[in-house]
């Protein structure tokens, strides 16, 4: 039975939104409330809510041994049933850990919600199981998905394949290091600020974010409506195309989903660029204090080898590109802490399907395990409710019309140009730290790496990693950008640069625990 409101909680609400009334008063709207608008909660609170269907028998799982789990990678595993054919038979895949699949512990990589177990499958696990893909279990992303590193889950680091000494990347850490070690073919990533594309990176893998709305959240632990983006990791651009021909499409309960239609993406992959106009952007190099030298010539070269099978390639320059970053950090704090943390996950005002399970456990964590959240989390906190309070959201507005502005500056170029291309991370992988950091290194190490992705999911436009190369053992990634829904033209250039480096990163990596420096 839903509790009554007492005096002291009204004179509470009274005092927050700055009313001035007295106990008569607040008696008066107390009776007012139990004898009206309150009635309609107890109705509501007995009637049996839908849920979406769960079609396939799961284990519950287990948490794997360390022995089992070298790469720290698996949150959870768990055997699922599955279609015996379709597009993903034969496919092993594992899906991010804010990725609902119903029965099976859901963490989200911080112990606020530590105990949770989902009721549903998220659309993309059902689209998956429909397709005769095998889903292993659940791979470790960072706390909250608030990190670029693969440091901050509250299950310890994931360690990258390459050298165990160095960072996975984040958020989607385990989903990366799983595939670039050949745990599983395929992954379900997610991004707000490059968490597909930072991972990928990291480990040496394919990574697309795709369109905004391209992909159904529907079922996934959200961090700003207006930036999240789920996709799919692999070691070969056929099955990032492949899984993502699985998972795109309208499912009818997300609001981020405006039309744009799954495509045959493998159909596209003919191996060359043939008549492509590519445009290398200035501005995605030579970040000041941040970017490695080596990483900014491997990508130059990389890019303009596309002339070798039949592109244009030119420069492009888009001034804008540099204030991505910051519009970002502004939109990103406000929309975050207003949504994930205030709203408690969902927040309010959009129409779709609601996990009032992950509303109800996820507040009850952040009420009694607010020290335990990453403190990438606090910052944002502390940054994002200080602007609300003191400037009621201005910033966050102009922040969002800034970005129908940086939008534009995109579209502009890719009318010139087909595809776009920058490094997608100006540095190669950071080891990971072996004690406690002062918080601003800690700040630093978790989100120094997002300047060329983090203004695509403002924007939207598809953004792909491809592994181009390695420096002292460690991968670095180009970053394919593309038209709003033209999906099947960026996998088309990742395709035909696979090719002309002869898959050398399609097999997979047997974990080192050093390189040569």
């Amino acid at each position: 039975m839903r509790k009554k409101p007492d005096l002291e909680s009204l004179r509470k609400i009274s005092t927050q939104y700055h009313m001035t009334l007295d106990d008569e008063e607040l008696q008066s709207f107390q009776k007012v409330l139990s004898d009206g608008i309150f009635k309609s909660y107890d109705i509501v609170d007995k009637l049996v809510e839908p849920e979406l269907p769960v079609k396939y028998k799961r284990t519950p799982g287990y948490r794997p041994s360390k022995e089992g789990n070298p790469l720290n990678a698996w949150y959870w595993k768990t055997k699922v049933e599955h279609a015996e054919t379709g597009k993903l038979t034969g496919k092993k895949l594992a899906v991010k850990d804010n990725v609902s699949l119903a029965g099976v512990p859901m963490m989200n990589g911080t112990k606020v919600l530590e105990g949770f177990v989902p009721q549903i499958d998220a659309t993309v696990v059902t689209r998956i199981l429909d397709e005769g893909g095998e889903i292993l279990g659940k791979a470790v992303c960072e706390s909250l998905c608030l990190a670029g590193s693969s440091f901050t889950s509250d299950t310890g680091s994931v360690l990258n394949p390459h050298n165990t000494a160095y960072s996975a990347g984040g958020s989607s850490s385990g989903s990366a290091a799983l595939v670039a070690s050949g745990e599983v073919d395929m992954a379900i990533g997610c991004d707000q600020a490059g968490s597909i594309r930072i991972p990928s990176s990291f480990c040496g893998i394919y990574g697309l974010k795709p369109s905004w709305g391209l992909v159904p959240y529907t079922g996934i632990f959200p961090i700003e409506l207006t930036i999240d983006h789920a996709g799919p990791m692999a070691r070969t651009v056929e099955d990032v195309a492949l899984l993502l021909e699985v998972i795109a499409g309208p499912d009818g309960l997300d609001p981020r989903q405006y039309g744009l239609q799954s495509k045959p993406y493998t159909k596209h992959l003919t191996g060359d660029v043939n008549e492509l106009r590519i445009g290398i952007v200035k501005e995605g190099f030579g970040w000041e204090g941040l970017s490695e030298p080596e990483v900014d010539q491997m990508v130059q070269e990389a890019a303009e080898s596309f002339a070798d099978c039949g592109a244009s390639v030119k420069s492009v320059s888009i001034p804008m590109h540099r204030y991505g970053g910051h519009i970002w950090n502004v939109l990103g704090s406000e929309g975050t802490v207003t949504q994930m943390i205030r709203g408690n996950s969902h927040g309010n005002n959009w129409k779709g399907y609601y996990q009032t399970q992950l509303i109800d456990e996820y507040a009850r964590g952040l009420e009694t395990l607010a020290d335990d959240l990453s403190l990438t989390t606090k910052m944002i906190i502390f940054a994002g409710q200080y602007m609300q309070d003191t400037y009621h959201g201005r910033y966050y507005a102009k922040a969002q019309n800034l970005t129908r502005q940086l939008k534009g500056a995109y579209d502009k170029a890719l009318n010139d140009f087909d595809i776009l291309v920058m490094p997608t991370l100006p540095i190669k992988a950071t080891k990971l730290p072996t004690h406690d950091l002062p918080l601003d290194e800690y700040v630093a190490r978790s989100l120094e790496m997002t300047p060329n992705t983090c203004v695509f999911d403002l924007t939207g436009h598809p953004a792909m990693n491809v592994p181009c190369g390695t420096i002292n053992g460690l991968p670095v990634g180009m970053m394919l950008i593309g038209g709003i829904g033209q999906e099947e033209t960026v996998l088309r250039a990742a395709h035909a640069f696979q090719t002309m480096t002869h898959g050398i990163y399609s097999e997979p990596v047997q974990p080192k625990s050093s390189v040569a420096h």
